[in-house]
């Protein structure tokens, strides 16, 4: 296995951590159906062109039904995930959402996929850091049972729709992600319909502005950018592997808060920010 398919997984991760932290702050003022609207209405536009620019390759296989699947178990995880962070605690909902890495895993391995046990002990490093980067020490205070089955739901599903993004790509890179990015525009969308409808909502929460717009366009090129970077490490690397090191973004986005919210880590957090290290050094050693 190439180092090349792991460093690509490890920017896929930079990027969407670095996307999370902005769409999250984001939300802080604007309702998160717009901004996920506006950020796949970007990622769209961008995938589209790039089929337009680049051509379409090898247009055989079944990419349609896959990246169809993986647009709408995209926007499925999204809501989910949401409505977890809205009636849970987020120290409970983050580091169960964030092991959805561990489906791809399974669907390797019974694939036959035999990445070696340096590989796989940093796999569960680094699944093991995630979750202490996400916060679990605060999950005693808070986390109701349909928080849970929502975040467990939302696991499932970021599973789903990767190991869909992983067998697209292996047709067809640019015409998965554009029938991704435009399923979950448009489920997006349809979502957004009775929002609209609810003259509440539309007092409380105003829509985005023109100053929001450069931080929109912005969030829908990371998120473009990161799937991009995954979907090509996917063809070169094992899956079992690829998909781990692509699903270290909590941590990125635990750091960036720091950085710029000045949200303090905890020792659990600290910790699994090294767990996330060590995992990807041992990927890493695996892969030389």
């Amino acid at each position: 296995m190439s180092v090349a398919p792991n460093g690509l997984a490890l920017l896929a991760s930079g990027l969407w951590g670095t996307s999370d932290f902005l769409g999250g702050s984001l939300s802080r003022r604007l309702r998160t159906l717009h901004v996920l609207a506006a950020s796949q209405a970007v990622a769209a536009a961008v995938a589209v062109a790039a089929v337009v620019v680049v051509g379409t390759g090898d247009a055989g296989g079944d990419w349609p039904l896959w990246s169809v699947a993986a647009g709408v178990s995209w926007a499925l995880a999204m809501a989910a995930f949401y409505t977890a962070l809205a009636v849970g605690t987020m120290g409970v909902v983050a580091p169960i959402a964030s092991a959805g890495a561990a489906v791809p895993i399974a669907v390797g391995l019974v694939a036959g996929e035999r990445p070696g046990w340096p590989a796989l002990a940093g796999a569960v490093a680094a699944l093991a850091g995630v979750v202490g980067a996400a916060g679990p020490g605060r999950a005693s205070r808070g986390g109701s049972g349909p928080a849970v089955a929502l975040a467990v739901l939302t696991a499932v599903l970021f599973g789903v729709e990767i190991c869909c993004l992983a067998q697209g790509s292996r047709s067809s890179v640019p015409l998965t992600l554009a029938g991704m990015r435009l399923a979950a525009l448009a489920c997006t969308a349809a979502a957004l319909l009775p929002v609209r409808r609810r003259g509440r909502h539309a007092a409380r929460v105003a829509p985005p502005g023109r100053r929001d717009l450069p931080s929109l366009l912005a969030l829908g090129l990371l998120d473009s950018a990161a799937t991009l970077a995954y979907a090509l490490a996917t063809r070169g690397g094992l899956v079992s592997l690829v998909a781990v090191l692509a699903s270290l973004y909590p941590a990125v986005t635990v750091l960036l808060a720091r950085g710029v919210h000045d949200e303090r880590l905890t020792r659990v957090q600290s910790a699994g920010v090294l767990g996330v290290l060590a995992g990807v050094a041992c990927i890493a050693v695996s892969a030389a």
